[in-house]
């Protein structure tokens, strides 16, 4: 039987070589004669034919059989434009039609020569006329057609297919076989045939035409001879050419754009790759860092936040450009020191390579968005900002290095002195991070990292007088510990996250169940935003197709530790306890266990995934947040049941749905109570600026905006009022009335600062509050960053301004929110 591999997506190129090459390399398959595809539409078509020319001869010299390549010119283009866009990589393929026509006929050129089809036989695939004439004249000149084989779609132009079969005595009909009752699978396939045919590029848009039609004739004629112009300009470099083993080269930081993740797909990266797990069983990174900024007693922890706050001033004292000079260098390093950040998170915290590249970005651009972001500090009308003199991070282990990086980051943009405690599970990762931060430019004394010895020392600093702001991120219940420290704690928290996608009958279930098994199992479910619950709808409930998708695809997760590379999930933390360890072991009332999670080792923290059906409403597993690899699954009869099962939970971090239903969607939309909401996608994996993170409800405590996104400096400091240019009238008429009603209370100057306020506001609201926005701009998907209004509830203390409250209300009626006004 003749075997013929397949090739979809760039990344699997190298890979899917890879495998063919070496199973036919093992002796039982010596004699085996076995095929594979190349597509002309990468640049590195012709390279990897040359590889698999060179590995068929020395195969056929060792009395092996020859093999077959199939070329194609590519057929999913549209994925490789998604992929490219999301990863911020450029696009693997070549850029225009004619280049790929190009390039298909620079493969077959090379491929059809006699000392070369005796290894590799050649299929050339498709319906271009002009190519296959070109493919037969050219083998018949050389005298290789006896190495050549004609493939065509069946069912499509079967006049021209006849004809082809005419002239070259045979040709191989292709088409997808599927189950009757799974002919959805084959449906990318049928939009693809109806993209081609719909296609002006294409020349399956002439086909029916062709032979009656001689404008469209001409047209696919001068096509064909203008893609023979550059026929032997030699082998295409790829268009990937990303190397992390080379030096980064800074770019200029003149606007902000996310940072490129590896690109796992080149062979140079996955040896960079390789590397680094080498050296994690045996990594120091960090320990010298961390051995330094060990305090036991309270003085010493007492002068290094004296000193913090006096070197903090020249700090604040700098120009926003400055500070943002300086953190685009810290961009840089953080760049540079890539593998180091990754080595010391899979040493110390078990995390994935693939888990801790897209967190390395993250930090890279928390430092670029907050440069940029100190820059506008400045630029306020009406207002002048006042830093804030310092700030203490407690940032969480989960995130070892992003979440620090972007808190710490964040109030450096801002003008304050910090003192950055990391978790004690992630004290060298954060080691790490604060030693880039401080190569960068970063002074030592106004960027302190503290080890504390004993849990005293830590309310020291946290209710310290000299303490102007906390940065949490952590659990709900250390947030209110940290508020018993010090009732009048300016705290800014992200807290915990108990989150659920719904599966209604409308969605693509195949692509639900590998969004679920990501988003509740990437880092082992130790994520804030991970998927601790699935909601299905309807028939989903019972659909026997997605049970058997979602089951596929959480038993194949490699669990392991993360120096070996073929790891798809880590360790969890520290040996499971608690309320991890019951909901990894005990069910509730009604529950079942569709997969089973075992406990793989003795360390107690290699756990294989979990799945439990039959949660209920209001139960235990419903409502607690678990922090692990274990996701349960409830059900629903209807949309509107499942979003109240989804707003029941107290916590409000992420939220998802999958449905291709647009009504069901705007019903979602409207109505679910969390802050960062996915549709048709995972719910974990932030990018800064396109997704800006931050939750409602428990998800939060105090005034913190959504980090990595355009309000977050905002809140680390003060505001005083300046000198505004003149604005524009009033002309809401609720504003108005308003202002009217206030104006026999206020002196002329009170009324007059009143008027440019509301003016203001005004301006904001239709630039900014009141608009949902697309910053990012990407093409493969929408990213919304909207305001959402809330019931709020106005207290006027006594002797306030009455300019204020009316203010205030003002505010209100622009936002459409519900007041509740309470006077002294």
């Amino acid at each position: 039987k003749f075997i013929n591999l397949d090739m979809e997506e760039y990344k699997d190129l190298d890979m899917t070589i890879a495998v063919f090459t070496r199973i036919l390399d093992k002796p039982e398959f010596k004699n085996l004669e076995a095929g594979i595809v190349l597509q002309a539409y990468l640049p590195d078509a012709l390279a990897a034919m040359i590889r698999l020319q060179d590995w068929a001869a020395e195969r056929r010299a060792n009395g092996g059989a020859a093999i077959k390549v199939r070329v194609v010119k590519g057929a999913n283009l549209p994925m490789e434009q998604v992929e490219a866009s999301l990863h911020d990589w450029p696009l693997a393929t070549w850029h225009t039609k004619q280049d790929s026509d190009t390039n298909y006929k620079r493969v077959i050129n090379y491929s059809l020569h006699p000392d070369r089809i005796n290894n590799v036989r050649i299929g050339v695939a498709g319906h271009n006329l002009f190519d296959i004439a070109f493919a037969w004249l050219l083998a018949k000149q050389r005298g290789v057609e006896a190495g050549i084989e004609f493939e065509m779609l069946l069912g499509m132009a079967q006049g021209q297919a006849e004809a082809v079969k005419k002239d070259v005595g045979s040709l191989l009909l292709y088409t997808p076989v599927v189950h009757p009752a799974e002919f959805d699978v084959a449906i990318a396939y049928l939009i693809r045939r109806l993209e081609e045919g719909a296609s002006q590029d294409n020349f399956m848009s002439a086909v029916f035409e062709l032979s009656e039609n001689e404008t469209l004739f001409e047209r696919e004629k001068q096509r064909f001879l203008a893609s023979l112009d550059r026929l032997d300009d030699g082998i295409p470099p790829a268009n990937r050419q990303q190397n992390r083993s080379l030096p980064p080269q800074p770019l200029p930081h003149d606007s902000f754009g996310n940072t490129p993740d590896t690109d796992p797909s080149l062979p140079a990266n996955r040896t960079w790759g390789r590397a680094i797990l080498d050296r994690v069983p045996s990594s120091t990174l960090g320990n010298a860092a961390v051995e330094a900024a060990t305090i036991t007693d309270p003085d010493t922890l007492n002068t290094v936040i004296a000193t913090a706050v006096e070197k903090g001033k020249a700090w604040g004292a700098l120009s926003g450009d400055e500070r943002a000079a300086i953190l685009h260098r810290a961009g840089d390093v953080l760049e540079a020191r890539r593998a180091d950040l990754l080595e010391v998170m899979a040493s110390e915290t078990g995390k994935t390579i693939d888990q801790g590249d897209p967190e390395v970005s993250e930090a890279i651009d928390f430092a670029h968005y907050y440069a940029e972001s100190a820059r506008k500090l400045e630029k306020v009308d009406g207002a002048t900002f006042v830093p804030a003199k310092l700030t203490v991070v407690t940032p969480p282990w989960n995130f070892p290095v992003a979440i620090p990086a972007g808190s710490t980051l964040a109030a450096l943009a801002a003008g304050s002195a910090v003192v950055i405690k990391p978790a004690k599970q992630a004290r060298r990762s954060g080691a790490v991070m604060i030693e880039a931060l401080w190569e960068a430019g970063v002074p030592k004394d106004v960027l302190t990292m503290v080890q504390l010895g004993e849990r005293e020392l830590g309310q020291q600093l946290i209710s310290h007088p000299a303490v102007d702001r906390v940065i949490l991120t952590g659990g709900y219940e250390t947030a209110e510990l940290f508020r018993s420290f010090r009732k009048d704690l300016p705290l800014l928290a992200e807290t915990s996250g108990k989150n659920a996608i719904i599966v209604t009958p409308s969605a693509d279930l195949d692509l639900a169940a590998k969004d679920l098994a990501y988003s509740a199992f990437g880092h082992a479910g130790q994520k804030c935003s991970a998927a601790s619950l699935v909601i299905l709808v309807g028939s989903v409930a019972t659909s026997k197709r997605f049970h058997n998708q979602l089951i596929d695809a959480v038993t194949s997760l490699k669990v392991g530790y993360p120096q070996d590379p073929t790891s798809q999930m880590g360790p969890i933390i520290e040996p499971a306890n608690g309320k991890l360890l019951n909901a990894l072991t005990t069910l509730g009332d009604g529950e079942t266990w569709a997969v089973e999670p075992r406990k793989l080792d003795g360390t107690g923290q290699l756990w294989s995934p979990g799945v439990r059906y039959g949660v209920r409403r209001g139960s235990y597993f419903h409502l607690t947040e678990f922090f692990g690899p274990v996701l349960g699954v409830m059900t629903a009869d209807t949309l509107e049941e499942a979003i109240a099962i989804q707003n029941q939970i107290e916590y409000g971090l992420t939220a998802g749905l999958h449905s291709l239903d647009p009504e069901e969607l705007g019903t979602w939309l409207d109505s679910i109570q969390a802050g960062n909401l996915y549709v048709n996608r995972g719910i974990t994996g932030a990018i800064v600026q396109r997704q800006p993170f931050g939750g409602w409800k428990k998800s939060a405590v105090g005034a913190g905006t959504k980090a990595g996104g355009p309000n977050y400096l905002a809140g680390l400091g003060n505001w005083t009022s300046a000198e505004a240019s003149a604005t524009a009238a009033v002309t809401n008429a609720g504003v108005r009335r308003i202002l009217n009603a206030a104006a026999g209370a206020l002196e002329p100057a009170e009324l007059e600062s009143l008027q440019r306020s509301l003016a203001s506001d005004a301006e904001a609201w239709a630039g900014e509050f009141g608009t949902a926005k697309d910053v990012s701009g990407l093409s493969a998907e929408r990213n919304i960053f909207r305001y959402r209004a809330l019931p709020v509830t106005v207290r006027l203390s006594e002797g306030a301004p009455l300019a204020h409250l009316a203010r205030t209300v003002a505010a209100g009626v622009l936002a459409g929110s519900a007041l509740t006004v309470s006077a002294a």
